[in-house]
């Protein structure tokens, strides 16, 4: 068989549903003859024996039942594609996928995209999170059109992308209001001793952090690393320790978590970039994200 015949699959499918040949006949509007003919030159064609009588029924053979979980999965694919067809044909909705670097805040992440979907056009938005160099690996095949992430991108990656800086904001100190209490002094040196909730190594802010600490001859106790911004900033919400954040959503931090601001640190900042295949952002989303960026969140 040098291809299969996708028209006796179908009718194979169709007499394994329903348990007989009869009432596939029925459903496919085609005589019982039909169907049987056609069925064994599916069978032939395939070389093996795709049912076995037993008595008046139709039993599948073990290698009918592996055709029809594949049989399965073709025709469950033709329904979607044909539901995606009629769904635009309804509305032209345009598929926007946005990756977003673990390191970026998730409230910041947030606020960053949703101009993107009060756009005029239906916008489908998709999300991925993930490792800035995984995400790069899909934006290089077009599985991606925008990535969110806290650095530029590698010099040494073999990449076709432009990096857009969306902003920046300074750090902001964050912990419960009963820790807060428990801490001698003014900040920031009320953090030497003080538990403290790190960002991961993979975070652009981790070295620029622990060097602010130094030079300000701050030695708190590390608590724990996090790769996670909201797995941290749950910790940091528990009363485990005090953590930092960008100061653009201190408020959000706040209210979200239940915690109270210490202090701010302007010097230690924090960038934010979108990283296209653009080397001038023209997507109606990219644009609109880059625009409230720049005139709202980071303002």
């Amino acid at each position: 068989m040098s291809a299969l015949n996708f028209k006796h699959l179908r009718y194979f499918w169709m007499v394994a549903r329903t348990g007989s040949i009869a009432r596939a006949a029925e459903q496919l509007h085609l005589t019982p003859q039909s169907i049987s003919g056609q069925l064994s030159d599916f069978a032939e064609s395939l070389g093996v024996e795709l049912f076995r009588r037993n008595g008046r029924k139709l039993e599948l053979t073990d290698t009918g039942r592996r055709i029809l979980r594949h049989a399965e999965d073709i025709f469950s694919t033709g329904d979607e594609l044909l539901e995606i067809v009629r769904d635009q044909s309804r509305t032209s909705t345009t598929t926007f996928r946005v990756g977003c670097a673990d390191s970026v805040s998730k409230l910041i992440a947030c606020r960053l995209v949703e101009p993107a979907l009060s756009l005029d056009q239906p916008l489908r938005m998709i999300c991925r999170e993930g490792r800035l160099a995984s995400l790069l690996a899909d934006l290089a095949v077009h599985r991606l059109d925008l990535i969110i992430a806290d650095r530029t991108m590698p010099a040494h990656l073999s990449v076709r992308g432009f990096n857009h800086l969306l902003g920046e904001s300074g750090m902001t100190v964050f912990g419960t209001a009963a820790l807060a209490a428990t801490l001698p002094g003014e900040f920031p040196a009320c953090l030497d001793g003080a538990p403290l909730l790190l960002p991961g190594e993979d975070y652009a802010i981790y070295g620029r952090l622990l060097q602010w600490l130094g030079e300000n001859k701050l030695h708190p106790r590390i608590v724990g690393e996090f790769d996670d911004s909201a797995m941290m900033q749950a910790f940091g919400q528990s009363g485990a320790g005090l953590f930092f954040a960008p100061t653009v959503i201190a408020r959000q931090v706040c209210e979200q978590y239940a915690v109270v601001a210490l202090g701010q640190v302007d010097s230690l900042v924090e960038q934010v970039y979108a990283i296209t295949t653009e080397r001038r952002l023209r997507h109606p989303a990219t644009v609109a994200i880059s625009q409230n960026a720049r005139r709202e969140l980071f303002a």
